[in-house]
């Protein structure tokens, strides 16, 4: 395992973290799906276990993930295998679930929202305390409040470093310069580089200010693992957010299906060669601090791990990227669009 800096933080993660958004559970926020099928918390146990034996350090959470239960679930795990939790880098978040408040990022709620983070995963501080989104209101109302409110709990030692994740270009672009985060977060994977090429609008933000970014859905949600066939398309339960993505459709599944086929004369058809390549392509990309897929089990960890030691060439590089060329063209063409 290799280890990364944050930024100019003297912080330093594993290339390959975890993503604990499927330890919450089946979930609903204000009536809308937000969640994963349910786990097996003895199984995430034993793929914790493989995961810090593998090297791993640095997982990230969030206050919606169950609404709270991912946080608890990481906490008992690691106190059931017996590592004192601020022996790692701990993450959460908060912006998507605002209880009783008008809007999430009030002043208050980010304090009380924090506090119960700190209760859930059993810690004196976070390592990273990220937004989660850049929805700061009507004309941007709790921006200011959301820096202060930030600003302050980094100098209260409550936490580390601050984190920007975003799901637009033009979200970062308005926040960064505000709220000053270390560490910015949003999807990245071989089917959607938006926000880690280096002319990118993200690129040129970390770039300029000497920001880390830390990738979540490398995977794309199992989509690169071939895990999915299109003459039988998967059905998600209730309360997982992926019941009405149109992108594990049979028609979506049937499009993917010929550039994994590609994926897989090149570098092998196996989950593990899958993974592996997936997440080195993300790793290779600039100013990539690491990855955080999701996980259920150990196999699954034990795959993403195999990333470690997989290496890829530029003519590799070159070849995946040439895969997914329309689909990333396609996407940057609605990027340019969003702004």
């Amino acid at each position: 395992m290799k280890y990364r800096r944050l930024g100019t933080s003297d912080i330093r993660v594993s290339e390959v973290s975890l993503g604990c958004w499927t330890l919450g559970g089946l979930n609903w926020i204000e009536g809308h799906a937000t969640g994963w099928a349910n786990v097996d918390p003895y199984e995430i146990e034993s793929a914790i276990k493989i995961g810090i034996d593998g090297g791993i350090n640095h997982f990230d959470n969030a206050d919606v993930y169950g609404n709270g239960d991912a946080e608890r679930l990481l906490a008992s795990c690691l106190q059931n295998i017996g590592i004192k939790s601020d022996s790692f880098i701990i993450a959460s978040k908060v912006g998507h679930y605002k209880g009783t408040a008008a809007h999430a990022y009030e002043k208050i709620h980010i304090r009380r929202q924090c506090e119960q983070s700190l209760i859930n995963l059993r810690r004196e501080y976070l390592d990273i305390y990220y937004l989660h989104h850049a929805d700061f209101g009507p004309n941007d109302r709790y921006l200011n409040d959301a820096a202060e409110t930030m600003q302050a709990l980094q100098a209260e030692g409550k936490i580390r470093l601050i984190g920007q994740s975003a799901y637009r270009s033009s979200h970062f672009k308005k926040s960064v310069p505000i709220i000053k985060p270390t560490v910015l977060q949003s999807w990245a994977h071989a089917m959607d580089t938006r926000f880690i090429e280096r002319s990118s609008i993200v690129g040129q933000l970390l770039e300029k200010n000497d920001l880390s970014f830390i990738a979540f859905s490398p995977l794309n949600q199992g989509l690169l693992l071939d895990k999915f066939d299109p003459e039988n398309p998967p059905v998600f339960e209730l309360g997982d957010h992926r019941r009405n993505s149109t992108k594990f459709s049979k028609e979506a599944l049937a499009r993917l299906a010929p550039h994994l086929d590609a994926l897989k004369c090149r570098f092998g058809n196996s989950t593990l060669d899958l993974a592996s390549v997936a997440l080195r392509f993300v790793l290779n990309k600039n100013r990539i601090a690491c990855v955080i897929p999701g996980f259920r089990n150990e196999r699954q960890v034990s795959c993403n791990l195999a990333a470690c030691d997989r290496e890829l060439n530029k003519e590799d590089m070159a070849f995946i990227r040439d895969v997914f060329s329309k689909t990333n063209t396609k996407v940057a063409k609605v990027n340019q669009t969003n702004g």
